[in-house]
């Protein structure tokens, strides 16, 4: 088993390893002393699953309950949290007792705000279904719900007790799926590891899994340990992001997170060179390694569509957006641009063209 301990308001352990998920109710009651779960999981992961995860519990002693989301970007909603909380009320959960995330991103973020809120904050566990999720949503405490203005707009900062990685659960994620977690993957390599880039692009993902998550979570790891908070460095780690929920937005969320990261990564890229900031070599080896895993490089949306979108963006504070922007493969910056500038640099990125 591999295990990345991660030191924050909350200390917990990230631990990967195949068929952990048939141990994880021993792991979990040890992690929690929980002597009751709600596994919390969406409409496709459970069946395939759920019940695994729920004999494990029981196993451990742990009386267990089961609320059901219908999946998908879509299911994120105020109203849904409040379904959580109505059940977690209805079954006489306590502060003591655990919400045990099973599933992508969107879950586990519905699912910790969920616990930072219900009787003031319970026991919460990851137990990540999607590549994406486990090197990236599942790590560093961001939870969050969306409003019909804009993404993750309603959330806190909330520390799981503990992360379960089993990369056997990985096995059923369409390709599709699982391109977009390499886009993450592909991030971290481009913030902050020449070699790893390097090793992305001679070996792939899916034949060094244990390695990537657990590269990528250290990495993120060390981010958070020094700005849990997101009022600095850990801005970082939004690389892609800014455009990216740009694009997610304009596309009402069919286009997928991951793809809109490559995307963003990309246009920020193509920006970088056009401002000066970066080689024209980092952006084709950045754009062969995303075009390398079946990643999109460029979007459908008008350059008017896109800004509209960014100016809802919850990372525009003050009248100024806070770019990441490479420098070079494993070196990126952050650059605070105006409101009225944003535009222009996503037309240097080749949005709408």
């Amino acid at each position: 088993m591999k295990k990345v301990h991660i030191s924050a308001s909350r200390d917990y352990d990230v631990l990967v390893e195949w068929g952990l998920l048939d141990r994880s109710g021993e792991l979990i009651k040890e992690a929690t002393g929980s002597k009751k779960a709600a596994i919390i999981s969406g409409d496709i992961v459970f069946p395939l699953y759920g019940e695994r995860l729920k004999r494990s519990l029981e196993a451990a002693g742990m009386e267990t309950e089961v609320f059901v989301l219908p999946h998908g970007e879509q299911s994120k909603t105020l109203a849904n949290y409040g379904n959580i909380l109505e059940f977690l009320s209805r079954k006489h959960f306590g502060r003591s007792d655990v919400l045990v995330a099973l599933g992508g991103g969107v879950t586990g973020d519905i699912t910790g705000f969920a616990a930072s809120t219900y009787q003031r904050g319970m026991n919460f566990v990851q137990v990540p279904t999607t590549l994406l999720a486990a090197v990236d949503s599942s790590v560093g405490g961001k939870t969050a719900v969306d409003l019909p203005a804009g993404k993750n707009q309603v959330g806190s900062f909330y520390q799981p007790a503990l992360v379960l990685c089993d990369p056997e659960l990985l096995a059923t994620l369409p390709e599709e799926e699982f391109a977009c977690g390499c886009a993450e993957v592909i991030k971290y390599a481009v913030l902050g590891s020449r070699d790893f880039f390097d090793r992305l692009k001679a070996l792939p993902v899916s034949q060094q899994i244990e390695d990537v998550i657990c590269t990528c979570v250290e990495m993120k790891r060390d981010v958070v340990a020094q700005d849990e908070y997101d009022r600095g460095l850990r801005q970082l780690l939004n690389l892609g992001h800014s455009f990216g929920h740009a694009v997610e937005a304009c596309s009402h969320f069919t286009v997928l997170h991951g793809q809109a990261v490559a995307i963003g990564m990309a246009a920020i890229t193509r920006a970088a060179v056009a401002k000066g900031l970066c080689s024209e070599k980092t952006l084709a080896e950045l754009l062969e390694l995303l075009e390398q895993y079946g990643l999109p490089v460029r979007c459908e949306y008008s350059l008017d569509e896109m800004y509209a979108a960014s100016l809802l963006d919850k990372k525009l504070t003050g009248g100024m957006m806070h770019l990441i922007v490479p420098e070079e493969i494993g070196r990126c910056r952050i650059v605070a641009v105006a409101t009225e500038d944003v535009k222009s640099w996503m037309e240097a990125g080749g949005i709408g063209r």
